[in-house]
Parts: C-alpha cells; sequence; structure tokens
C-alpha cells in the first residue's frame, strides 16, 4: 500500500479509501450488503494497507456506521485506522433531524460515536454545505467537539469553491479549527472541480478524497447508460447517478477509457483509477465494493501509472459540464 498526509496535516492515510455506504441494511438499498457479507471486504482492505475507511451517519440510517465500527474493531488496530464518518442529511422526520445547526451536529456526533464505538471520530465532515444555518454557528460547533476530544479533524464534502474558502478563511480569522479534506465529486466524467475547487485545495493543503470514482460504474463498463437500470443490482434503484451523468460527451469519454484499458489489457476500472490517482491534489479516492473484484481492481490501480499519450486521450472529449453532486442523493427536511 502507498501512503500519503491528509493534506497539510500529519495524518497519515492509505491512497484508497474503502467507502462504507455499501454495507448496512439492504432495506435502505436492495444493493447494500449486511454485516456477515461485508466482512470480506474489510478484512481483505485490512490486508492490504488501507487504513482509510468512510461512511456516514444516513447511511442505512446509520447501520453502516454499527457495522463499520465493530467490524473494524475486530479486525483492525484502532490506533493506525483512520475511520471518518459525515453529518448532514436528515436521519429521520421532524425538526432538528438534520443540517448543521449546533443541536443537530453536535447530537448527530454523539450519535455517531456511539455507533461507530469508539471514543474519537477521526474524520467528521460536513456532507453537504447548509445554507440554512449560519456558517459561525456550524464551524463553532465543529470546533467545539474538536476541543472535547470527540473529533480530531474535520472535513467537508461537495460544494461552491468560495463557500468552502469562507469556511477556511473565517476558521483562520476566528482561531476555530479549519476543514482538512474535501470529499467532492471528481472522475473523468466529472472535472468540473479541475476549475476551482482543486486548485483551492492545493494552495490551501486540503487533502482531497473523491466520491463516485467510478461515475456509478460507467467507467468500469458494468453500466452502458446512466439510465441503464438493468446491469447490476444497484443500477436498478440509483436515481442519482441519472441527475449526474446526463452529458452526451460522456460516451466519448467512456469509449477512451476502454480503448486504453483494451490496449493495456487491463479492465476499464483500473485505468480510471489510475488516472484519478495522478491527479494533482488527490489524496484517496472511495472505492465503494460489493464484489472482490472491485477490491482487486481498486487495488491493482495503485501500480498503473499511465503514460502522458494515454492521458491526454482520455481528457480529450470531455466538454463543460453543469454542475452536479453539490445537493447529494436526499433533500434537506427544511
Amino acid at each position: 500500500m502507498k501512503y500519503t498526509t491528509l493534506g497539510r496535516t500529519g495524518l497519515v492515510v492509505s491512497r484508497l479509501a474503502l467507502g462504507c455506504m455499501s454495507y448496512g441494511d439492504p432495506r435502505w438499498r436492495p444493493w447494500v450488503l449486511p454485516e456477515e457479507e461485508a466482512r470480506p471486504f474489510f478484512r481483505r482492505a485490512l490486508e492490504a494497507g488501507i487504513n482509510l475507511f468512510d461512511t456516514a451517519d444516513m447511511y442505512s440510517l446509520g447501520v453502516s456506521e454499527e457495522i463499520t465500527g465493530r467490524l473494524l474493531a475486530g479486525m483492525g488496530r484502532r490506533e493506525e485506522l483512520v475511520i471518518a464518518t459525515k453529518v448532514h442529511f436528515p436521519m429521520g422526520p421532524g425538526p432538528n433531524m438534520g443540517g448543521l445547526s449546533r443541536k443537530h451536529v453536535v447530537q448527530a456526533c454523539e450519535a455517531s460515536l456511539k455507533r461507530l464505538g469508539v471514543e474519537t471520530i477521526d474524520l467528521y465532515q460536513i456532507h453537504r454545505f447548509d445554507p440554512f444555518t449560519p456558517l459561525a454557528e456550524t464551524l463553532e460547533a465543529l470546533d467545539l467537539l474538536v476541543k472535547q476530544g470527540k473529533i480530531r479533524y474535520l472535513g467537508a464534502s461537495s460544494g461552491e469553491a468560495w463557500r468552502f474558502y469562507k469556511a477556511l478563511a473565517t476558521a483562520d480569522l476566528t482561531g476555530l479549527t479549519r476543514f482538512s479534506s474535501m470529499q467532492n465529486h471528481y472522475n473523468l466524467l466529472y472535472r468540473e472541480e479541475e476549475r476551482e475547487m482543486l486548485p483551492l485545495c492545493l494552495e490551501e493543503g486540503i487533502g482531497v478524497l473523491p466520491w463516485s470514482p467510478l461515475a456509478r460504474g460507467l467507467l468500469a463498463g458494468t453500466r452502458t447508460t446512466p439510465s441503464d437500470r438493468e446491469s447490476t443490482p444497484r443500477a436498478a434503484s440509483d436515481d442519482f447517478a441519472r441527475q449526474l451523468y446526463d452529458h452526451p460527451a460522456d460516451a466519448d469519454v467512456i469509449e477512451a477509457t476502454r480503448q486504453v484499458a483494451a490496449a493495456r489489457n487491463v479492465p476499464m476500472a483500473r485505468v480510471a483509477l489510475a488516472w484519478l490517482l495522478s491527479r494533482p491534489g488527490v489524496t484517496a479516492p472511495i472505492v465503494g465494493a460489493t464484489k472482490m473484484a472491485h477490491l482487486e481492481e481498486a487495488l491493482a490501480a495503485l501500480d498503473l501509472t499511465l503514460t502522458a499519450e494515454e492521458t491526454a486521450l482520455l481528457e480529450a472529449p470531455y466538454r463543460p459540464h453543469a454542475t452536479r453532486g453539490f445537493a447529494g442523493p436526499a433533500a434537506s427536511t427544511r
């Protein structure tokens, strides 16, 4: 395994993160694996040296955190692991069950600690920005949790670069804990983050943890189109994919990925991940796996170095996209 630091911090993380949304309660999403079926993936990830595990309170409405906590407690060395989770999306009906108010952030963190079975969360991330709560209120709540020893590092996910910079600047000006990472939507099919967010992260020393690195399977060849509902169990219920990938040029990017993979005699997923791992500022793509081959291909991508010509071929078909991924798969209760 290859390791790096999370941005300008001293926190050492693996170049791949295991995304734990895939493990939880199948009643939440039919493609989600229950605990015993998830166990081999955690074991293989740990054997390979992955130490960064990313989940969220909303995944299976808390069950993903419970499974992640139990499996890592039984298999891993807590001192070496980096456990990441998120807060924002509603955890139930009614007021104060979502968002980034002081009340919800604090109560959500305490609930996540219990579900994960840990005293401190290594990386606590706001799942999206909350336009209904003053930024200072959110930052003060997060800083309080850091000072209480319940959080070690702070992260954010998917938002406008100006909003993220405002959060960084506000923290610096007021002496509050600043964000150390950005978990954003970034892959060969969606490169709008290269315009503002990635240069900002490089300038400010922010670690970048891309989600959906294989564009919901489109870059792995497991789906033919975003509207495909038949190729995989996830495709049948993944309406979010149809919101993310709808550009006519996407097919050309997929074809370029297929051509490079065929010339190398490797799967498309390995090529797409190798490209992402080579991008400036990228710390660790978050890889979801419901088949062991998914995880093995992600690990193999660490050892694949693309040539300048291959990179140019992969990037050439891309055309500007409308912003995608800021809102997320679920709406706020407000």
